[in-house]
């Protein structure tokens, strides 16, 4: 059995609803359970909440809300992989153990149906323990300043100043969209970023956090101009 599992809990403070709130015309959790259905991957797909409104438009696009999340999953300090611990014993006691479970963020209407596909198959072919997805940062890492407590600058690595950065490692960074992993992986507490993971690398356009109200804009922006720019190609 392969399993998907959207947590999606009520609580979200910097964008209040944000889990539900309408991202260009259809509530943001939508475009995850449309992106996993499409997939064609899942035999079950589950969205973890304990809202009972998230729970109502998490059925009436398309998911599961086969049990709402006990109250100590759905705090600040619960992790992602409390939750989808939880799933996973929630379905082996009620119906039977998956063999592959996918997390899924409510909030990645950038996620494609091909990109879970894409996942699957990294984490069927190269015998991983986990595949998510990746992309590049923009400007070279090892290039980074901060800023002292007196307002100076300084270089992370200063060792680095003077190499070219065409010889610099290009670094990658979570795009926050999807993680397939074996059940006993994610039952067993191993970590998602280590050599038994594998990076299924996006292009940067197709990746955007939405924690602020600015990441909110940008993100409409980035997909309005998205959408447009492949119905112009098709």
């Amino acid at each position: 059995m392969n399993l998907a599992v959207i947590p999606a809990r009520g609580g979200s403070k910097r964008i209040p609803r944000k889990n539900i709130k309408p991202f260009l015309g259809r509530p943001m959790i939508a475009w995850s359970i449309g992106a996993a259905i499409e997939s064609g991957c899942f035999d079950r797909l589950i969205v973890s909440t304990d809202d009972e409104e998230i729970a109502e438009i998490a059925r009436q696009s398309g998911a599961e809300v086969p049990f709402l999340r006990p109250a100590e999953l759905a705090d600040d300090y619960a992790t992602t992989s409390d939750v989808i611990r939880h799933a996973i014993s929630w379905l082996d006691q009620n119906d039977r153990m998956p063999e592959r479970v996918c997390c899924i963020y409510a909030t990645a209407p950038f996620l494609r149906a091909g990109d879970i596909t894409r996942g699957f198959d990294l984490l069927e072919e190269g015998g991983a323990d986990f595949v998510f997805s990746a992309t590049s940062y923009a400007f070279p890492i090892q290039r980074a300043i901060r800023l002292t407590p007196e307002g100076r600058v300084e270089m992370l690595m200063p060792e680095q100043f003077s190499t070219r950065s065409q010889d610099l490692d290009e670094a990658y960074h979570d795009a926050g969209q999807f993680y397939w992993g074996r059940s006993e992986a994610w039952l067993s507490g191993k970590p998602i970023f280590s050599p038994l993971a594998t990076a299924l690398i996006l292009p940067r356009y197709r990746v955007q956090d939405i924690d602020t109200p600015d990441d909110w804009l940008r993100a409409e922006l980035m997909f309005k101009a998205l959408h447009e720019f492949d119905a112009a190609r098709s």
